[in-house]
């Protein structure tokens, strides 16, 4: 009998990791994972190509619901251990998961970072305009006027626009999507992760339990595609002019790529020759991994 050991098309419940998600019923969230596993599976990705790195929040427990490589990081600070799996490995597909308060507040710095360095990663960001994990504060998304646990009278700040932010700081894959299409997620991520740059796709993910403004109906009244008035991704004074609208339109789709602006890893020297886990000589011993796990534990 001949063993056949040639890596085999995978289906999305191939990418279904051993924990179910503990997300309220309903929750957007379920949408981006559904569309990330329909995506890498239809791009013919395999679990061992791929890494899922992650901050803290609702959003942020994606690693262990989707069957890959995954690490479960500190509170803003995916991005920056994300970039440091990217420039050990080229060769792995490095996704990054996460919130808009975990990305755009606690993590706004890295986020700007990333984008300016270009690095080669796919990131993820379930926006729900509101920190839904410690019960229903205001975040760095929500609206002027919105009421929440923290501000009771109405938030009197104005919200991040993720995609102008992401273009101007020099993101070369700026898209927004929304859980409640994922054919249009589905073909995002995908270039999203074909893209060799930094990509960030902002995804509208209601918090059903939390925020009762930011429904699912609220977005489906107003969102309208991009691909449908045949916007042009080069043009980002146009990508950040639509990127703005907000009221009784909001544009959903791909914003803005720039093809031709290097990622990180292709512009330094001393990565010329290998990658830093290509010049290990050989590979730690079983009894060295268990040291490493049990000092972390």
């Amino acid at each position: 009998m001949t063993i056949d050991l040639r890596e085999k098309p995978l289906t999305a419940k191939d990418f279904k990791g051993k924990v179910d998600p503990d997300w309220c019923p309903g929750c957007g969230d379920f949408g981006l994972l559904r569309a990330t596993q329909t995506a890498v599976a239809q791009l013919g990705l395999q679990p061992h190509d791929i890494v899922c790195v992650s901050g803290i929040g609702c959003s942020s427990n994606f690693p262990g619901y989707f069957n890959a490589y995954g690490m479960h990081t500190l509170h803003g600070r995916a991005l920056a251990v994300a970039t440091g799996v990217k420039m050990a490995n080229h060769d792995l597909t490095v996704l990054v998961t996460g919130g808009d308060g975990d990305g755009y507040g606690i993590g706004g710095n890295h986020f700007t970072h990333t984008a300016r360095r270009n690095v080669d990663l796919t990131y993820l960001v379930m926006n729900n305009q509101i920190y839904g994990l410690t019960t229903g504060q205001v975040s760095p998304s929500s609206s002027v006027g919105m009421k929440t646990k923290s501000t009771p009278f109405g938030n009197i700040e104005r919200p991040v626009n993720p995609i102008t932010s992401a273009i101007m700081n020099g993101a070369t894959y700026v898209a927004r999507g929304f859980s409640g299409n994922l054919k249009q997620l589905v073909t995002l991520i995908k270039g999203a992760i074909n893209h060799p740059g930094f990509a960030v796709i902002d995804t509208f993910s209601p918090c059903v339990t939390f925020n009762r403004d930011n429904t699912y109906q609220f977005f489906k009244q107003r969102i309208q595609t991009l691909e449908s008035e045949g916007h042009d991704p080069t043009d980002w004074k146009a990508a950040c002019e639509k990127a703005m609208e907000w009221e009784d339109r909001i544009y959903t789709g791909l914003f803005f790529e720039n093809p031709v602006e290097k990622p990180l890893h292709a512009l330094e020297p001393i990565l010329d020759d290998a990658p830093p886990v290509a010049r290990v000589p050989e590979p730690i011993t079983r009894e060295q991994r268990d040291r490493i796990v049990a000092r972390m534990m």
